[in-house]
């Protein structure tokens, strides 16, 4: 069982509920949904799938919306697409129209104001490359510097200007409001600039009256990077987005960025996700390239919560063998990773309470015993965390009464959360968590497991016990 999670997008390739079904038996943690892409009857069929599927399955499998953001992106070409040859000049258009070879529109009509001759513009994570030769009444002249396929709605970078995009548009608005109606159990931010974004977006929610939407930051700026810790201390989880990111710095610059980032979130308890071009090739491809293997390898051995697939299973031929295989890597790295050292490093930042001791004990008598799980019962999900952030070497068995919760701890590292109404006695929870574990990991006789809470279950504001219980 891998303790590191999978996000999959969900697009054209997966929203078929065979697929879906083949991805969660493949290892889904949480569908994602583009904003950016889908509309308002697509992200109600998907969530309305997911939580069939999850009946059917008996899973937990969470939905994330991920907003659009302050971001450029390109309108709509004839047929989907074109091909921009190096050399070529091409018209930019504020208003909006249907694009080709020659032409195209953005999504920002002021661009044309805060961009000046010989700006580069950046499409597409950065393949494409255009510079501005001449400035007219409604559109940019352009040269293409490096060109390739362009299609709807990919993102365009303008580099070295910082733009004056409000953070949230009227249709994020309008996607919060459906986050909220549909009960989405993660919200992802594009283009965070400062800690006062998340604010903000934190205030929407509780204006609606949601308490449970946890708020995923992408990093893909500088301006983010200035405030990361910020960011993070207000965030619940944070993305370490590649993709713009990558366009934003200069490459050689991500992969430190993206260790910085994980060992900010591990040591102020907070989730990382790592995504972007993680398995592009499996596309079009069947197999990932050996490149690609060690790159999600080496994010799983920098400790990172969860990995993210875009492309790979909304565009791509192969979602569901693209899945398989990630998860293949992810198993085969964590037999690798060295969990003491974990646990240890953990411990040295970790503030001195009761829970985190208790917390800390239990992953080190796990180790010492090789136990097979950590059992935990838990209302708020607190304790759950806590282990998480210790990274125990084996699966940690959250046991929760409420399905918002469950949902929420879907994205913590090793933690599998199970949604159980009758949490009541002690006598009683021991005896469930010994029965989840032998399900859920298929245990056998004398097989070791640590069971640690708080009690009584209701009211207690620490975990307070540990026992250790054979099957």
């Amino acid at each position: 069982m891998k303790k590191t999670k999978i996000v999959a997008t969900i697009g054209p390739a997966s929203k078929d509920i065979e697929i879906l079904r083949s991805l969660i038996l493949s290892g889904m943690d949480v569908a994602r949904i583009n904003l950016t892409h889908a509309d308002e009857n697509f992200c109600k069929d998907i969530v309305k799938k997911i939580q069939n599927l999850n009946k059917e399955l008996h899973t937990n499998i969470a939905i994330m919306f991920d907003l659009r953001g302050p971001d450029i992106t390109v309108d709509h070409f004839s047929g989907g697409s074109a091909y921009l040859n190096k050399g070529d000049r091409i018209r930019v258009y504020m208003d909006e129209i249907t694009g080709d070879s020659t032409k195209f529109s953005v999504s920002y009509s002021n661009l044309i104001n805060e961009v000046k001759v010989n700006h580069t513009l950046k499409l597409n994570d950065g393949l494409i490359e255009l510079k501005i030769l001449e400035k007219n009444v409604n559109y940019l002249l352009c040269e293409v510097i490096s060109g390739g396929f362009i299609e709807d709605r990919k993102g365009v970078n303008v580099i070295g200007v910082p733009l004056n995009i409000p953070f949230l548009s009227a249709k994020d608005l309008k996607d919060i409001q459906l986050a909220n109606e549909l009960n989405v159990d993660y919200l992802a931010l594009s283009m965070i600039r400062h800690a006062e974004d998340v604010l903000k977006i934190n205030d929407i929610l509780i204006n609606l009256g949601n308490d449970h939407m946890a708020i995923v930051s992408k990093i893909e700026t500088e301006q983010a990077l200035e405030e990361l810790d910020e960011i993070i201390k207000n965030s619940d989880a944070v993305m370490v987005a590649r993709g713009d990111l990558g366009v934003e710095l200069p490459m050689e610059r991500i992969p430190r960025i993206q260790k910085m980032v994980i060992n900010k979130c591990h040591l102020m308890g907070k989730i990382s996700i790592v995504a972007t071009e993680m398995m592009t090739s499996m596309e079009d491809m069947v197999r990932p390239t050996r490149a690609e293997v060690s790159d999600v390898a080496t994010a799983v051995l920098e400790g990172t919560d969860a990995v993210m697939l875009s492309g790979e299973t909304t565009i791509g031929r192969y979602p569901v063998q693209t899945l398989e295989i990630m998860n293949k890597i992810i198993q085969e790295s964590e037999n690798d990773q060295n969990y003491n050292e974990l646990v240890d490093r953990t411990m040295r930042s970790e503030k001195q309470d009761i829970t985190g001791s208790v917390a800390y004990s239990s992953v080190e008598c796990a180790i010492r015993l090789k136990c097979k799980a950590i059992v935990t019962p838990t209302v708020s999900g607190y304790t759950a965390r806590k282990i998480s952030r210790f990274r125990p070497n084996c699966p940690i068995i959250a046991i929760c009464p409420d399905e918002n919760v469950v949902k929420n701890l879907k994205l913590y590292y090793g933690i599998y959360p199970v949604l159980e109404k009758e949490v009541t006695s002690f006598d009683k929870i021991m005896k469930i968590s010994k029965q989840i574990a032998k399900e859920q990991l298929h245990l056998e006789e004398k097989d070791k497991i640590i069971v640690t809470g708080g009690y009584p279950f209701k009211g207690v504001k620490h975990t307070n016990f540990m026992k250790v219980e054979e099957i």
